[in-house]
Parts: C-alpha cells; structure tokens; sequence
C-alpha cells in the first residue's frame, strides 16, 4: 500500500510536467513582452515606442496571457492525461468538461447565496474565467477536476447499462460521470473558499506589523500561491485601508500601491515621502526581486547540480527555461510548481525560508523597485533611480541564493527527489540522442520477451506503460542497453520504462515493431 500510494504521489508530479514545460517558454515570451509594453520602458528607451513595435509587442503579450489566464484548464487536461491509466482521450475531454462544470457551480453557489461581487473582485477571490464570474481556484481547480476525470475513466470506460441506455455506456459514460461528481465538488468548495477569505481579511493587519509584517507577508503569499488566494492577499493589502493609509503632501493614500505611484511616478526620490518607499516596495517589487533573480536561480542550480550525470544535457535546457522565465518575465509558477506536488513539505520550507529571508528588507533601506522583479525593473527602479540602495539587494539576494542553493541541495538528494534530471541515470543514451527509436524499439522488444509476451502499451509524459503476459521473460540489463533512464515493476506483469521526452516517439516505434 505505501509504496503504492508513493507510485501514485510520482505519477501526479509528473503529469504536472506537461503543462510546466508549456507554461515556462510561454511566460518567458509574455514577461518580455509585459515588461516592454510598460511606459517607464518606453520613457527610457524611446526606439519603443515605436507604433509597429508597440502593436507587435502587445498583441504577443495577449497572445501568451491567454494561456496564463487558464492555467486550471491546462492543469485539468494534464492531470487527466497522466493519471488515466487508460482511454487518456476520453480522460481529458472528461476535465475538462468537469472545470467548465465547476465554474458555473460556483458561479451559482455565489448567486444563490448572494455572494457574487460587483466590484474589486480580486479581493473577494473571484474573478472572470473563461467568461464566467467565479471563483478563481486557480491550478487548484484544475487538477481536481483531472484527478475525478482520471479516476472515473479508469474506473467506468467500460461500464455497460441497461440496453435502454446502452448509448451511454462504456466510454460515453465518462464524461456524463465527470459531470455529475463535479457539482457536489462546486458546492463545496467555495464554503471552503469564503472561510479563508474572511480569514485573510481579518488577519490582513498583521502584515503591516513593523518587525515580522513584510516575512509573515511573503511566507504566507508563497503558501496561497497553489490555491489562487494570493491575489486576494495583495488586492487587500495594496489596495485597501489593511495596507495602510498614507499622508502624502497633506493628501490621504490608501493602500500600497496608490501611495507609491504617488511617491515613485510624481515626486521622485528627492521629496521628502520617498522616507515611505524601502518599507512599501517590500511588500511589491524589492520582495519579488530576491524570488526571481535569486531564490529561483539558485533552486535551479541546486536541481541542476543534483541531477543524474547522464540526464544533465536533458534537464539542462528545461531548468533554464523555468529560470529565465522568473528572471526575465516575473512568473516563478513554472519553477513552484515543479516540486510543489512532488515534495510538499519542501513547498512549505520553501515558504518559510522566503518569509524568513525577507525580513532584512526591513532594516536595508531598499527602494529598488516597482510591482514586479524582473531584472528590467531592477534595472530601471534600482540604477536609475537615486537613492534605492539597490547594493543591498545584491548583498541580501546573494544571500538568500546560498541560503536556497544548499536547503534544496541537501533535500533533493536526502529524500531522493525526482527533480529534473533525477530519473535514473542513462546507461547509453546515444540512441536517443541519435534519435535511432527503431533500434530502440528492437532492443525493447527483444528484451521484453518478444512481441508474444506484450499485451498492450501506453505512455505516461515520460515513461512508456507495458502490460505483460510473463514477467519472468523480462531482461532488464538489456531494457537499459535502451537508452532507458529507469526500469521498474509497479505491479506483476506490468513494466514502466522512463525515456523522457522521447517516449512518444518511442512508443511508436515500439507499437511499429511490434
């Protein structure tokens, strides 16, 4: 049962991967975009302002925004895909008419009950996805809707009704399924939802306390990050009395950010209220900074250093991507939600240690920054802006990057995390370099017991799923002769091989060959 049950736990991490390795290249593209659509880009670098360069670069950030926006759709169908077993087609078409189901639930669980908000939606943590006025649960939602969609797949593509019914049955059954289970889901969840909500906002105060406010703030923000609650966090905080209100050259700010683009875009850093920004921008752009050019990078040389020797070219690439991302475009998601599901416990450490190394910004005097942490407004509200101490940023990032580095070095490798990189490593991986799937499809064959001893074939993101007559006419040593990053039983008669993002192609040539 429990190893089982660690089985399962590795199969939902790495069906995350799919819509991470969409997410990472994608939010590079939009951060960039973001970033050089913003008009204190422009003011500094007038050649961008240019009309056809201008229409270019909005127009691709809406593009990519979409994909963000629906986040939870992609987790649904990724979710679906990795966790079904079998029929995976009929697993993601089920999540995703599960998420839509969902959505309206909650929609009219808000109505009913009279809690549908009219304005500052944000703040309540709802919000419009894909059209509907909702809760936003973000990944959340998303991956309950796939996992109910990969269990009633795998438990119901084959049922049979009545002859009445029998149009309904077998795998038409499923999505009808997924419907149905879906709505007790979405009456439940925004009883959930409301209660930490109101939480949140009774709590909001302590934020602002002095000493403990901007950690406690970042420690907590970094924890409602999977559930989508962060917004709600930084809508109250930035913009509403819980963060503050601000007098300002006799003139009431409520809320962070109204009293910095009071501060930062009209009086600079010579007025007398620029004494205010070291503690506001530490709740914004200076507490983002040491996540996306520090903390991140340091986490991705940590999995980079701790993967498998044959499998550093491979994870290389995608490591990079997830940092990039963070450094350039202020999306850290990609990176999160990397180890989130995979290690839990990590995630809160994680949490911890962002609050806890926050807390020098406190004393640092650093003003360096705007909303977001990117190295572009770094650049801009650090160094070009006087009197933002921004060599304390360097000094307290670096820190936090050896800080992050060595907790996540020893973690991966004490608890044998399945990182990037870490799946075992590549005994020849020449084949797959070599991209020769019809040679590695003969060894597989072959090795396996010949085309009598496989019973049906499947693929996960990264493994290839055989079901066998005779395991006993298996020869693993020859298997990993394959290319094969790792070999394992699950259970009688039924063999994983990982190959990575080669197990598509892989499985073809198997399903050729044999």
């Amino acid at each position: 049962m429990k190893q089982k049950m660690k089985d399962g736990i590795q199969t939902f991490g790495r069906s995350l991967l799919l819509p991470i390795a969409v997410l990472a290249p994608i939010g590079l593209i939009l951060g960039l975009s973001g970033a050089l659509a913003q008009t204190y880009m422009i003011s500094k670098f007038p050649f961008l302002g240019n009309e056809v360069l201008q229409t270019i670069i909005k127009n691709l950030r809406a593009i990519t925004g979409v994909v963000f926006d629906n986040i939870p759709l992609l987790f649904a169908m990724g979710v679906a895909y990795g966790m079904s077993k079998k029929e995976k087609g009929i697993a993601v078409f089920s999540s995703v008419l599960g998420y839509l189901t969902l959505l309206i639930v909650m929609n009219i669980w808000l109505t009913v009950t009279g809690n549908l908000a009219t304005e500052h939606l944000s703040e309540v943590g709802q919000g419009i996805v894909l059209g509907i006025q909702t809760l936003k649960t973000e990944a959340v939602g998303g991956i309950i809707a796939g996992l109910v969609a990969a269990k009633l797949t795998d438990r119901f593509y084959k049922l049979e009704l009545p002859l009445a019914f029998a149009f309904f049955s077998g795998k038409k059954s499923v999505p009808i399924l997924t419907f149905l289970a879906m709505i007790p889901v979405g009456l439940a969840i925004p009883i959930i939802w409301e209660a930490l909500t109101k939480f949140l906002i009774s709590i909001s105060f302590i934020f602002m306390n002095e000493y403990i406010g901007v950690g406690l703030y970042w420690f907590v923000e970094k924890l409602l990050i999977p559930f989508g609650l962060h917004h709600v966090l930084n809508e109250l905080l930035r913009l509403t009395a819980a963060g503050g209100v601000y007098v300002i050259d006799g003139q009431e700010y409520t809320g962070i950010l109204n009293a910095v683009n009071k501060i930062l875009f009209e009086l600079g850093p010579n007025h007398e209220s620029w004494s205010l920004m070291p503690m506001l921008t530490s709740y914004m752009g200076s507490g983002q900074m040491l996540c996306t050019l520090f903390r991140i990078p340091a986490i991705g040389l940590a999995m980079y250093h701790t993967a498998y020797k044959g499998n550093k070219q491979i994870a290389k690439g995608t490591i990079i991507t997830v940092v990039l991302t963070a450094f350039l475009g202020n999306v850290t998601e990609p990176m999160e939600f990397s180890f989130l599901f995979i290690a839990p416990q990590l995630y809160f450490v994680y949490a911890l240690l962002s609050g806890i190394t926050a807390l020098p910004l406190n004393f640092l005097h650093i003003s360096t920054s705007y909303i977001r942490g990117t190295i572009f407004d770094f650049g801009i509200f650090g160094l070009l802006y006087e009197h933002t101490n921004w060599l304390n940023l360097i000094l307290l990032g670096i820190f936090n990057f050896i800080i992050f580095y060595f907790v996540f070095r020893y973690a991966i490798l004490k608890f044998n995390l399945k990182t990037p990189g870490r799946e075992e490593d590549v005994r020849n991986s020449t084949l797959l370099k070599e991209k020769k799937y019809n040679e590695i499809a003969a060894i597989l064959v072959d090795a396996l017991g010949g085309k009598a001893n496989i019973k049906n074939i499947d693929n996960c993101i990264t493994r290839l799923r055989i079901d066998l007559n005779d395991q006993g006419a298996v020869d693993v040593e020859k298997l990993k002769d394959s290319g094969a990053a790792g070999v394992f039983f699950p259970q009688k008669n039924h063999i994983h091989i990982v190959f990575g993002p080669h197990v598509e192609f892989v499985r073809n040539a198997v399903e050729v060959a044999g």
